[in-house]
């Protein structure tokens, strides 16, 4: 019994304490994330990040723990930098064309859908990210081969000699569209789309419908409406949905490794120099090139009140 009252005792003190000094609460509940967020996630980037100043002797091929910027200047060789400019560019066309794409998408259904066309919409646009990525990358890899569907609707409907000459351009460079860019391209806009046209609409959701009426209550046409009412409010959506669909382009490499032509990505040359030839500081410093890069872009998405929309 005496135990008993003693735990009670003990339990009403304890609560006294925690609700006569809330900040202990907050610090009790942020302790364990912090400590998660700065050991295992900042506590990697900085190794990472030290890994990167080491070299790697070319005769024995063993790491040189000096400090040095070498394996940094090696990032701006002419192969590197075409990988680093392959990628980056690969990341801004598939964002763009998620963009074109999502925006009317999302636009309608904010704007005119009903109740059962939403739920119909968000079930459409949530429904692929259900399946595995590697199915969904595998499908593709079927869809655009040779032997694929594309490339025989093409040859039913008589263009199969203009998709062979697009294929043979410089900038596509495939003997199908499962080794060229444009299936590269296209599999990576699947993959994201969804990332793309969630925070539109939801930024579309937010515009007043007072401002439109107002717009259209001093003049404007539905079109001066839309560019200087209804886009300028949905900027911080595009840009929260360009936020993903540009940084997973730029870290991604198994879409790199299964569609598209030979030449790298940064994700390739990463998983190449770590894996294939132990190079872990040139790893390490391929690795810091989409951080860097991230962080010069959520700098410029946040100007446009990107996070505001996230």
């Amino acid at each position: 019994m005496s135990a008993l009252l003693q735990n009670r005792s003990l339990s009403n003190s304890l609560s006294t304490l925690l609700y006569r000094h809330p900040r202990l609460i907050l610090t009790l509940l942020l302790v364990p994330p912090v400590l998660w967020l700065g050991i295992i996630y900042l506590g990697s980037l900085f190794t990472l990040l030290a890994q990167s100043f080491f070299s790697i002797d070319d005769f024995t091929a063993q790491i040189v723990y000096t400090p040095t910027l070498d394996t940094y200047a090696r990032l701006f060789t002419a192969t590197n930098l075409s990988i680093i400019l392959r990628t980056v560019m690969m990341a801004a066309v598939v964002t763009v064309i998620s963009g074109i794409i999502a925006f009317p998408l999302a636009y309608y259904v904010a704007r005119f859908a009903s109740g059962r066309m939403k739920a119909f919409f968000y079930i459409a646009v949530m429904l692929p990210l259900w399946s595995n990525y590697l199915v969904r990358v595998y499908s593709w890899k079927l869809i655009l081969a040779k032997e694929g569907a594309i490339h025989w609707l093409f040859n039913v409907l008589g263009l199969g000699p203009i998709l062979d000459w697009v294929l043979t351009l410089p900038v596509v460079e495939g003997s199908s569209l499962s080794t060229s860019y444009i299936g590269t391209t296209l599999t990576f806009v699947y993959i994201w789309l969804p990332f793309m046209v969630l925070p539109i609409q939801a930024a579309l959701e937010r515009v007043p419908r007072s401002l439109i009426e107002a717009s259209s209550d001093l003049g404007a046409r539905p079109n001066e409406t839309f560019r200087k009412v209804i886009f300028p409010l949905a900027i911080p959506g595009i840009a929260a949905g360009s936020i993903f669909t540009f940084s997973l382009t730029l870290g991604d490499y198994i879409i790199p490794q299964l569609i598209g032509s030979s030449r790298p990505f940064i994700g390739q040359a990463v998983y190449q120099f770590q894996g294939t030839a132990g190079d872990i500081p040139m790893a390490a410093a391929f690795a810091m090139v989409p951080i860097v890069i991230m962080a010069f872009y959520l700098a410029a998405a946040k100007r446009l009140g990107a996070f505001d929309a996230l």
